[in-house]
């Protein structure tokens, strides 16, 4: 096996591991997104700490999507391959801050038993600042950064040819509808959590579960140009 197609399986492994750690993720951190009084009420830490477990592996596999590209992408164009990089690395450091933003609430709570009156109202508010805040780097981590990770992806794979063309192009229709949906989600035309939001992000997540199972399968295309051969 050459080390090209080492590669596209290396990759297309994270790739399906970014889906499953960040459908789990949010599922997992349910109790602590959606209880305006989780910081006063039993808790559900262990689960909060699962579902934080679940999004430092999606960064983790998100940086490495990028480190593992990048030797085949730069073969491409180089200025992208970078790009791509550190645009990954970016998305993968804005989950991580939005993870200890969560974690911070956990920590709230525990300090808070037993708060009550004027102290239990402030510490709610503390908390529901918290959780604002990690709504605030999902919308531009997994978002408006992915969309763009996306369509510098996206293009090199459509330019380049190492992949079909029409799954590139579901990259670039799903990079560019979830960043429209965020921009929507930023001036509070809909939820980001709702049926509108989960609908825009429908095609990056077919681009990117695709593309996993592509290259998986197959490799990259061994017709591309610059010596990609599977």
């Amino acid at each position: 096996m050459g080390s090209t197609r080492r590669t596209a399986i290396f990759a297309g492994v994270l790739f399906l591991v970014t889906e499953v750690a960040a459908i789990g993720g949010l599922a997992l951190y349910r109790p602590v997104l959606h209880d305006t009084g989780y910081v006063l009420g039993p808790g559900a830490d262990s689960q909060v700490f699962l579902g934080a477990l679940c999004e430092f592996v999606l960064a983790l596999a998100v940086a490495g999507t990028g480190a593992a590209l990048y030797p085949v992408l730069r073969r491409r164009n180089e200025g992208a391959a970078i790009g791509y990089v550190c645009g990954r690395l970016l998305e993968a450091a804005v989950i991580v801050v939005g993870i200890i933003s969560v974690l911070s609430v956990v920590t709230l709570r525990r300090q808070a038993e037993g708060a009550a009156g004027a102290d239990g109202a402030s510490l709610v508010t503390a908390g529901q600042a918290l959780v604002a805040f990690h709504d605030w780097t999902f919308l531009f981590g997994p978002n408006f950064v992915l969309g763009a990770n996306t369509l510098v992806l996206a293009g090199l794979m459509y330019t380049s040819r190492l992949v079909p063309r029409w799954i590139a192009v579901l990259g670039l229709v799903g990079g560019t509808m979830i960043c429209a949906s965020a921009t929507a989600v930023l001036f509070g035309i809909y939820e980001q959590v709702s049926v509108a939001g989960s609908l825009a992000a429908l095609p990056v997540f077919a681009w990117e579960v695709t593309l996993a199972v592509r290259l998986l399968a197959k490799g990259f295309d061994a017709g591309a140009g610059g010596g990609a051969a599977a």
